[in-house]
């Protein structure tokens, strides 16, 4: 095994380490690590690989260790338990081959663990395929609770098909400000019957043609429906709450809305900043609480994307399964019922308001645009309303839902909920 086969293992171990026992998503862990940012460009896409698999198929993988191991391995193993699963995330996963996934797996693991490493992982090269083949992958990498919360909302059938399209590696969507023909054929994409652009194996985002000019911007095509639900905001004074990285801030500005895009002061809003200015879009940025933020003046439209458990992005952040804990979704249902108050208190008489989150759990979707009045009327969306739009995602009552199952066929989309109101 090369060296620098060797170094990229070590930092997808240390990436693990840094979400399982530090409980930093993915993409902090990234973005904090040296060792990845030093790596060649191949070898850190093999890397964050590598490092998601593993997190994605987590608890398959520690189910088959648990097979091969007479007893759990002590508190001072935990290292060797890294090293093991990054070797059977290799052998069975991404099909390394065998010895270069064993061998650099014994030498991540501590010196007085390196042999039971070994027999472990050279046992799984030879009756890993059996084991898998026994278990039921898709629901044995879902945790219970999000699994009861799924089979609650959505019953059983459906929960396993959300399941299934949720522990596939997502795609990569942009939202392009012009010319969608033309950047399709430039980039090898398909274009979405939404208008988004989908590349399956695009390689790294910034070398990508349009990247530098500014002429797109990577967002989910789920995500990029909600700003069309304000319909035409042109001229508008528009804000947009709770913006960061600043997807639906583009989407706005582009669209000749007047924006105002509010973020709380933070890491969050350098970023947010920094698209913009590549994008060559203007918006007004104001680091504030949504919750105590007042506008000058009252607006026309207001989105908010508001703080939500994210259920509906673990494709694309399989760190989740990891971080996220039953009951987040009820622990966030105050803020979101407070927030779609203070946002219906900006809009001014007949503006429009779009309430969105990327959770699968209709607590916070649903139920919240159930209860919540605060003079506000629904504002049904029609179908037909968004062209292009998957069977079933506007629902009877007139809402947004997307589920990562729709467009199954074209590699799924995120999980999203939007409810649009008009200010009575």
């Amino acid at each position: 095994m090369s060296a620098s086969g060797s170094v990229s293992r070590q930092a997808a171990l240390e990436l693990i380490r840094s979400v399982l026992v530090r409980h930093n998503s993915l993409d902090s862990a990234l973005e904090a690590s040296p060792a990845f940012r030093l790596l060649p460009v191949r070898d850190r896409a093999f890397v964050r690989h590598l490092a998601a698999t593993t997190l994605r198929r987590l608890f398959v993988i520690d189910a088959l260790i648990g097979q091969c191991l007479e007893r759990a391995l002590p508190q001072s193993g935990e290292p060797a338990m890294q090293a093991l699963r990054i070797g059977v995330a290799q052998l069975l996963f991404l099909d390394q081959p065998p010895h270069a996934a064993v061998t650099t797996a014994v030498d991540l693991a501590p010196a007085n663990f390196r042999g039971l490493v070994n027999a472990v992982l050279r046992r799984i090269g030879r009756e890993g395929k059996e084991l898998l083949a026994a278990i039921d992958i898709d629901r044995t990498s879902i945790p219970d609770w999000l699994w009861d919360e799924w089979v609650r909302d959505w019953g059983e059938e459906q929960a396993k098909r959300i399941a299934a399209a949720s522990l596939q590696e997502a795609p990569l969507d942009l939202s392009v400000q012009s010319d969608a023909a033309q950047w399709a054929e430039k980039l090898g994409a398909e274009i979405l019957p939404t208008g988004t652009l989908r590349l399956v194996k695009p390689g790294p985002v910034t070398a990508l043609p349009g990247f530098q000019e500014g002429a797109w911007w990577v967002q989910d095509a789920a995500a990029a429906l909600p700003v069309r639900l304000l319909g035409e905001v042109k001229g508008l004074k528009v804000a947009d709450l709770c913006a960061a990285p600043g997807g639906k801030t583009a989407q706005l500005a582009a669209l000749g809305a007047d924006v105002v895009a509010v973020e709380k002061a933070g890491a969050k809003l350098p970023r947010l900043k920094e698209n913009l200015e590549r994008l060559k879009l203007k918006a007004e940025l104001v680091p504030a609480d949504v919750l105590k933020w007042k506008s000058r003046q009252e607006l026309d439209a207001v989105l908010l994307d508001a703080p939500c458990s994210a259920t509906g992005t673990i494709r694309r952040h399989p760190d989740a399964f990891h971080l996220k804990r039953q009951g987040d979704a009820a622990s966030l249902r105050d803020v979101q019922t407070n927030m779609l108050a203070a946002a219906a208190a900006l809009l001014k008489q007949g503006g429009r308001l779009v309430y969105c989150v990327c959770s699968l759990s209709k607590a916070e979707g649903e139920t919240i645009a159930q209860n919540g009045t605060f003079g506000l009327q629904p504002d049904p969306i029609q179908p037909g309303e968004i062209p292009g739009l998957p069977e079933g995602a506007v629902t009877p009552e007139g809402y947004l839902r997307t589920l990562p199952d729709m467009w199954g066929d074209k590699g799924g989309m995120d999980g999203f909920f939007a409810a649009r109101f008009r200010k009575a």
